[in-house]
């Protein structure tokens, strides 16, 4: 389903972001991503979304060539992804059946379909009952559930979590991760960007570990060694010359 093949990137002030990546995502895996601050992790995920593109080598999501992908098509490619924020990114002078269905008018869905999806998705994260709440009148962990809504609302091929556990507490991380456990069993693809390496020991799937731009181990289970955590500890920090995400069908501006 994603394909890096030999792939760099070096941004304009000299910065090697990644070196050489040459990784595959099958479909309807999930997939742990992390590393110290400035491993290429964000970079990593802005390739896929295609708000960056590679130096060198080459990028395939869905048997497509995204590489050099015009930008007229960009949000089509975009379509086929939810994004799943650590900031959450809702709007609220919105409630939050607007937020979701937000990401279904972006793309056109008529009303009808947006009045019987948008409950449905709502449902599945246990905020039904929160449909005309506004986003600060939430938690922290119910905000994170509708962002995840919102993210699931389109039915995307891949779901996208960076740090998705970063501004909630550790039951309710444990919480989000399960269910986008869920949402994997369904046959969605799922990529986690994490710091939290307790919740990476905790779930058995792939881990790919990057370190200064390049795969320093990718296992098919969760044993993140306790080297790996003396070398790099519990980052929670931002990488540098990192830009904000583009707006996008199923991203809200900020």
């Amino acid at each position: 389903m994603i394909d890096f093949i030999n792939v760099s990137k070096t941004y304009p002030n000299g910065t090697h972001a990644l070196n050489g990546i040459t990784l595959s995502i099958d479909k309807g895996e999930f997939v742990f991503i992390v590393g110290a601050s400035g491993a290429g992790k964000s970079t990593f995920l802005k390739l896929i979304m295609h708000e960056e593109t590679p130096t060198s080598g080459k990028i395939v999501i869905n048997d497509t060539d995204v590489t050099r992908l015009r930008r007229s098509k960009v949000p089509y490619l975009r379509r086929h992804m939810g994004i799943v924020f650590q900031d959450f990114r809702l709007i609220d002078k919105m409630n939050v059946f607007d937020n979701v269905a937000f990401a279904m008018r972006a793309v056109g869905k008529s009303s009808a379909v947006i009045k019987k999806r948008v409950p449905y998705v709502l449902e599945l994260v246990g905020l039904k009952d929160k449909m005309k709440n506004r986003p600060s009148e939430l938690s922290g962990g119910e905000q994170q559930r509708v962002s995840l809504a919102r993210a699931l609302v389109n039915n995307p091929e891949i779901i996208i979590a960076d740090e998705p556990t970063g501004n909630v507490d550790p039951e309710m991380s444990h919480e989000i991760i399960d269910l986008l456990n869920e949402i994997n069993a369904t046959g969605t693809t799922v990529i986690v960007v994490t710091h939290e390496h307790d919740l990476v020991r905790e779930f058995d799937r792939r881990v790919v570990v990057l370190d200064h731009g390049k795969i320093k181990s990718d296992t098919k289970d969760s044993l993140v060694t306790d080297d790996y955590t003396a070398d790099y500890g519990d980052d929670s920090g931002e990488e540098e010359n990192k830009p904000d995400y583009p707006d996008n069908a199923v991203v809200v501006p900020e």
